[in-house]
């Protein structure tokens, strides 16, 4: 069946995002270190504390400052000063306030082909923060919505394709995580297009057979959709 609607990733697929988080867990590091018990432990803490907070708090930056604060209460027993504190949240809410920066290529490629396909953004995250990048980044104007989810598998994309009028086969998601925009697509027989990014958050990380269609860019997308 002829492909008819594109799901595309956002953070890291569209623009950039986790380079963002590598910044501020390296200033995390910095800021807490003074007052860690074994500093050699604060990047593993980190994930620890986030990875056990998804189930409340999600995904986004909302939920990294808070596990930022949390992590940082721990690895020091309670000694961490307010000020710290402070700084953290203000690392926090500069990653919410920052610019959106699209990669390269990515405002071209969809508006080639905006006229052939339907195409949707399909994201995690915060819902405020997400919306307020994808209207941002001038993309509305090529893509016809975003859906924010609070998790990507397969009854999520099952239902997605439902609400979109499309069969599995019609459908292909283009994403830089083979854990949420590979593996749970492959599973609802639909089809996936895999683009890494230089940075992956943990979480994340997963691997597929070889055999989902691997690009360098999202400009080679149009290439591959028409079969060259």
């Amino acid at each position: 069946m002829t492909i008819r609607v594109i799901g595309l990733d956002a953070d890291d697929t569209l623009w950039h995002s986790e380079d963002g988080f590598h910044s501020v867990t390296a200033r995390f590091c910095e800021l807490v270190g003074p007052y860690a018990i074994d500093p050699s432990t604060l990047a593993v803490t980190l994930d620890v504390v986030e990875r056990r907070n998804m189930v409340l708090f999600g995904y986004g930056v909302k939920s990294f400052t808070l596990s930022m604060v949390e992590a940082a209460i721990e690895v020091s027993g309670g000694q961490v000063p307010a000020e710290t504190i402070q700084r953290l949240v203000d690392e926090g809410r500069t990653l919410l306030a920052r610019p959106v920066e699209l990669l390269e290529g990515v405002e071209e490629t969809l508006a080639a082909l905006a006229g052939s396909y339907h195409m949707v953004v399909i994201t995690k995250g915060d819902l405020l923060h997400q919306e307020q990048k994808f209207h941002g980044s001038g993309l509305d104007a090529h893509v016809e919505g975003i859906d924010v989810v609070s998790e990507k598998d397969a009854r999520t994309y099952s239902r997605l394709m439902v609400r979109y009028g499309v069969e599995p086969g019609g459908f292909v998601m283009v994403g830089n995580s083979v854990r949420s925009d590979v593996l749970p697509v492959l599973e609802v027989g639909a089809r996936a297009v895999h683009i890494p990014y230089e940075y992956l958050w943990g979480h994340e990380a997963a691997e597929h057979d070889g055999g989902v269609p691997t690009l360098g860019s999202i400009t080679e997308l149009p290439g591959w959709l028409s079969g060259g």
